[in-house]
């Protein structure tokens, strides 16, 4: 659920840290970059060690952009006590999926969010806000030097006068992903809240966001709005964004606020679960940290307002901000799943073929369970968040294990919310991966004959405008007898049978320090895909679950 680049360890007082959490998710087609582990911890008094208790350390997630200043607040706030607190990066929409599936591990104890509209998402889990760390409202950012051009810098007119401006002068106005970033949906919600009143049509939002890919891409639009580039492109963001930027350094960008109002960003503070006795006590203690006074001011010096509103450090013009607070528009959670689902129906329907390595070395210890024990808990937090418009099937392989082939299909390739003898697709899916444990099985791995089968079935399963894949997973090389293909032959023939008309990628996850990556990513270049190391389990974690929603 979070992202693991490097780890810190202190000297721990009380509770160790949970173990790490190694998950294989459904599917994978891009790399997220990874992101940050801090363990924070107390005292470090020997004659107080006896005092602390056993318990695991309260797991704080986080949104990323916020994360240092909760790394900096709980390191001052924990100081002498037993308490330790183990902050990771989340992606937001990874942790309603999480919390919603029920996974076993890897869930946080407390959870900032980057808005109020995750935590309303979740569905059969206990989560409470207690407060709030901070606020940032929701702005479109460029270059001076552009804003003035587009005549849009001040006054700002209205959300979508300044959008048609910016496409009528060819600017590109790259959007993020409109099903899992509270930016893009609070922006959106800006536009049709401050518009003429008529609600943004399926077909109106699939041309936007066409026209949103025709042009530079979200790095390249805040690339050029730092440099001052009189063309740079608009992208939506928080004032936070824009302050942080100077604060990185030499920056010519501007917020601009529209007539009107904008919706925020508000970093609520949430106890997620329910603990009892030393464990609830101890996630009072991080909660109490992020709502106090300290870290209020803490937000403000990082560029954030605090809940109550108050300026952050260094707003005004020299840093393209404004300290005034524009007028808060509501971003109801109600209206959020709305555009959620909206942007579900227009994107490309995506079609996954996960295929799970299912030889007996997904027995090995990992994280305190086993490989495949914990590749069927992350598959289900997988589950949890993808939409009904997916179409996912499930293969597993290993070594004859289907008469003389390798791989067996255990689930047909059906949408999510399909009818399967009056369940649902989801319902089986979860039913089968259930049973993955207990079905491993010894000779070998036929990963190459499995790719390739793979690639084939998806390629017969083909639908014109969705976006097809096959995701393979394993923690081995290939392992087959003599009668099973070359790596060289695997590689021929996917270049030889692709067609343009029908294309498939297949897109490999090595787990674990037996995995060839250097062989999956030969074959899955071959498609056109890429293959993916997960070395550490937090990190295979945030890389799988982020990448299978990219269409």
């Amino acid at each position: 659920m979070g992202r693991h680049a490097t780890t810190t360890t202190t000297t721990r007082r009380g509770w160790p840290p949970p173990p790490l959490v190694l998950i294989a998710a459904l599917a994978v087609v891009a790399l997220v970059a990874g992101g940050l582990v801090w363990w924070l911890a107390g005292s470090d008094d020997d004659g107080n060690a006896a005092a602390c208790g056993d318990d695991a350390a309260v797991r704080v997630a986080v949104a990323p952009e916020i994360a240092p200043v909760v790394q900096e607040v709980l390191a001052d706030a924990l100081s002498g006590d037993c308490v330790t607190a183990d902050v990771v990066e989340a992606d937001s929409l990874q942790t309603v999926a999480a919390l919603t599936a029920g996974a076993d591990s890897g869930v946080p104890d407390v959870w900032v969010p980057d808005s109020s509209i995750w935590p309303a998402q979740v569905e059969g889990a206990s989560v409470e806000q207690a407060g709030t760390l901070a606020i940032s409202p929701l702005v479109l950012a460029t270059s001076r030097a552009s804003a003035e051009d587009l005549g849009v810098l001040a006054p700002t007119p209205v959300w979508l006068d300044v959008v048609i401006a910016a496409l009528t002068a060819g600017r590109s106005m790259p959007t993020a992903d409109l099903t899992g970033s509270a930016r893009q949906i609070g922006v959106s919600l800006s536009v049709e809240a401050t518009g003429n009143g008529v609600a943004i049509s399926d077909e109106e939002l699939a041309a936007s966001l066409g026209l949103s890919r025709s042009g530079a891409t979200l790095d390249e639009v805040r690339s050029a709005s730092v440099a001052g580039n009189a063309d740079a492109g608009l992208w939506a963001g928080t004032e936070q964004d824009v302050l942080a930027s100077y604060l990185a350094g030499d920056s010519q960008m501007v917020a601009l606020y529209p007539e009107g109002g904008s919706t925020y960003l508000d970093y609520p503070v949430v106890r997620a679960g329910e603990p009892d006795g030393d464990r609830r006590a101890a996630v009072d203690t991080v909660v109490a940290a992020l709502t106090s006074d300290d870290a209020a001011a803490a937000v403000r010096a990082a560029g954030f307002r605090d809940a109550d509103g108050n300026a952050p450090d260094g707003a005004g013009p020299d840093t393209g901000t404004q300290p005034e607070a524009p007028e808060r528009l509501p971003m109801e959670p109600d209206a959020a799943t709305a555009a959620i689902e909206q942007a579900n129906r227009v994107l490309a329907p995506s079609r996954l073929l996960t295929v799970i390595d299912t030889s007996t070395s997904m027995e090995a210890t990992a994280a305190g369970g086993t490989r495949i024990s914990l590749a069927v808990d992350a598959a289900r937090t997988a589950l949890a968040g993808l939409p009904d418009e997916y179409s996912v099937g499930l293969w597993t392989f290993a070594y004859r294990v289907d008469g003389d082939r390798d791989y067996a299909e255990r689930v047909p390739l059906r949408a999510l919310d399909a009818d399967v003898d009056g369940s649902t697709q989801r319902a089986a899916l979860a039913a089968q991966l259930q049973t993955l444990s207990g079905s491993l099985t010894s000779g070998g791995t036929g990963l190459y004959d499995t790719a390739l089968a793979a690639v084939r079935a998806a390629r017969e399963l083909y639908q014109e405008g969705a976006v097809s894949s096959v995701v393979l997973l394993t923690d081995g090389t290939n392992d087959d007898d003599a009668g099973g293909i070359s790596l060289q032959g695997l590689i021929d023939t996917l270049r030889s049978e692709a067609d343009p008309d029908r294309p498939v990628q297949l897109v490999g996850v090595a787990l674990g320090p037996e995995a060839d990556l250097e062989e999956l990513q030969q074959i899955a270049a071959a498609t056109g895909g890429t293959a993916y190391s997960a070395q550490d389990p937090d990190d295979l974690q945030a890389v799988l679950f982020d990448a299978i929603r990219e269409r």
